[in-house]
């Protein structure tokens, strides 16, 4: 699905109408395309912090062009500044100084990466001036305009070899719709990252498992992860059997068509994967329902019950497949779970309170099974805003219009987007990513 106001601002009378009543001018997002450059570009890196040394190697890794020097009038991609060394809020002082001459020097969708100390693993000023570093990232996000996205990435101590695959994906257009955000790497334990020899194929050899594959978002992570190497596994009901089928034909993978909230659809996804597959690497949580009422009007009744039904679907049912996979070991070591949260459970939205707390619940999943894991298989979250779809595009027009742009890139986000963060979860090299839940919203301006 396209979005027509944004073809429309683009057509001279429509930069006009931008130009003369302060309408949103949303910019061209760039995507990434497979074959092209991670970045297009030259990323400059700054800061003196523990990370700062190690950067530039870590972007040649990735194939990212890297220098630490300015050059008049040179222009550049993206920016990484390393703050892990400011310890007071007087250092803080070196944010304006770094940025501050760039900004005007950056290329059209733009990418910022701030680096810093998770807060609770040091005290007093430093504590102070790292907690600081979001409200930072967050409103420079709102500023920096021209597509372009920031970012801060907690780095633990001892954490530092888990960094390149969220640069990766942070400075490259897989980011696109992802903006104002906060990672931790390594906030929950160690383990070994493994050395990535293909990143253009790092889930190659891998299965993954994906449930509502078979359309819309559900079909753009299949594709990615497929992409990327993986052998993909898609779920989907019985009505969506053709679907669903066709697309794993054209991906060579794999179907089991059910209702994941039957009550041996666990026992099933687990028996399917350990004697077919050997086991699973990635699952994906996508499957989800929505059922909109408000609280006062949502009585069961003969049609079925609105809130059962989608907290079945949404929440107890990922709840069951993971903890079936984990008893029964079809997780392999290393493996990622993802689910797939919302902005509504964070934010909450009116006649949602059902598919609000499901998608919350995704997000408390993520959270009480993330110090519980072991064998280096990590748990995180996606918290998509608003995505274009099929379903959206069937949403009235004012309503549609208004969810698009109260965000800082004033546009929907596509189910690529949603596709390229659960991808980046997905990678090996993420084993250090552990209970985070990601927005993948745009930067909304309210609630979240």
């Amino acid at each position: 699905m396209s979005d027509k106001y944004q073809g429309f601002v683009s057509t001279p009378i429509g930069r006009l109408l931008v130009k003369n009543l302060g309408l949103p001018d949303p910019a061209r997002l760039e995507r990434y395309a497979e074959g092209a450059p991670l970045v297009d570009g030259t990323v400059l890196v700054g800061g003196t912090g523990r990370l700062a040394e190690s950067l530039p190697g870590l972007l040649d890794l990735l194939g990212i062009a890297a220098t630490t020097t300015a050059g008049e009038g040179q222009r550049f991609k993206g920016l990484v500044f390393d703050a892990t060394g400011l310890t007071s809020s007087a250092d803080l002082v070196a944010l304006r100084d770094f940025f501050t001459p760039l900004l005007r020097s950056l290329e059209s969708c733009p990418r910022v990466v701030v680096l810093g100390t998770p807060p609770e693993q040091v005290s007093g000023a430093e504590r102070v001036a790292q907690r600081a570093l979001e409200g930072f990232t967050r409103s420079l996000g709102k500023e920096i305009g021209r597509g372009g996205t920031v970012q801060l990435v907690y780095v633990a101590e001892g954490a530092e070899t888990g960094v390149t695959s969220t640069l990766g994906f942070l400075l490259s257009p897989k980011s696109a719709y992802v903006s104002g955000q906060v990672v931790r790497i390594g906030a929950h334990g160690e383990a070994a990252v493994p050395e990535v020899t293909d990143w253009t194929r790092p889930l190659a050899g891998k299965v993954a498992l994906v449930t509502g594959a078979s359309r819309g978002i559900g079909e753009a992570i299949a594709r990615v992860l497929h992409r990327d190497g993986a052998t993909v596994v898609g779920v989907d009901v019985p009505q969506a059997a053709s679907d669903l089928q066709s697309l794993m034909k054209v991906l060579d993978g794999d179907w089991l068509t059910l209702d994941i909230t039957a009550p041996d659809a666990p026992q099933r996804i687990a028996h399917h994967l350990q004697e077919k597959h050997g086991g699973v690497d990635v699952v994906v949580h996508n499957a989800g329902i929505t059922r909109d009422r408000k609280l006062a009007n949502m009585a069961p009744s003969e049609k079925g019950d609105r809130w059962e039904q989608v907290l079945a679907v949404n929440l107890t049912a990922p709840e069951l497949i993971t903890r079936e996979l984990l008893d029964r070991k079809v997780l392999n070591p290393g493996a990622s779970v993802v689910g797939v949260a919302s902005i509504a459970g964070i934010a909450g939205n009116v006649g949602q309170t059902n598919y609000a707390a499901s998608k919350a619940g995704v997000i408390g999943l993520v959270d009480s099974l993330a110090d519980e894991l072991s064998d280096g298989i990590t748990i995180n979250a996606v918290a998509p805003g608003f995505i274009i779809t099929q379903m959206t595009a069937a949403v009235p027009f004012a309503t549609r219009e208004v969810g698009q742009r109260l965000n800082a890139m004033a546009q929907g986000g596509l189910p690529v987007d949603v596709a390229e963060t659960i991808a980046w979860y997905a990678n090996p090299a993420s084993r250090l990513v552990n209970g985070n839940v990601m927005r993948v919203c745009g930067q909304m301006m309210l609630g979240a």
